[in-house]
């Protein structure tokens, strides 16, 4: 008897998707290569994603949701108070961007190509990021700590202001022997400014 054969889904379809672009590069990847992988035809891939860019797109938010998913744990974590949330979710930003460009440099440098052709999908995500931060400002203000200040704004100028820490363009810094102190020192510049006076 034949093994039944697995059925195809967006996330195998996605998966498959990874695999050929950190193989191929971004520039000689496409959808019939995915679908090799598969073992299915072209079209089949196709009755899940209707263009080569919207498999690309779907690709990228894919992967930039797993920054996203990780940080919302921090920010419905009521056992932290506003500030150690704060402090811990920009921490944990810089550690998963860091992570995905030391990691895997190639799938990386891919990804890179691929979030400049889907600026959309950046632009989603970072206002998803600024509004995780928003949260936890709003959550600060309320309990009295974060005083004299609107919560969005505030989230972006935190966003903004440790750019340096998160901003892919600055991946060959995260690895210099400063990184961390100077990651440590914006931060708690950050946190004094926000303390109610």
């Amino acid at each position: 008897m034949a093994p039944t054969p697995e059925t195809l889904t967006a996330e195998r379809i996605l998966e498959a998707t990874e695999e050929v672009l950190r193989r191929h590069g971004p520039a000689k990847a496409t959808v019939v290569d995915v679908a090799r992988a598969l073992g299915v035809s072209h079209g089949s891939v196709y009755r899940h994603f209707r263009t080569k860019a919207a498999l690309r797109e779907a690709v990228i938010k894919r992967w930039l949701d797993r920054t996203t998913d990780e940080l919302a744990v921090i920010v419905e974590d009521g056992t932290r108070d506003p500030e150690t949330r704060l402090r811990d979710w920009l921490a944990a930003l810089f550690e998963a961007k860091r992570r995905k460009a030391g990691d895997d440099p190639e799938l990386f440098a891919t990804y890179m190509v691929l979030a400049g052709e889907n600026g959309t999908v950046v632009a989603g995500h970072v206002e998803e990021l600024t509004g995780q931060l928003e949260r936890i400002v709003e959550a600060g203000v309320s309990a009295g700590v974060f005083g004299g200040v609107a919560p969005a704004e505030a989230a972006r100028v935190l966003f903004q202001a440790t750019g340096r820490f998160h901003d892919p363009c600055y991946a060959g810094e995260w690895t210099l022997p400063s990184a961390d102190g100077d990651f440590r020192a914006a931060v708690e510049f950050l946190l004094r400014a926000l303390r109610v006076r």
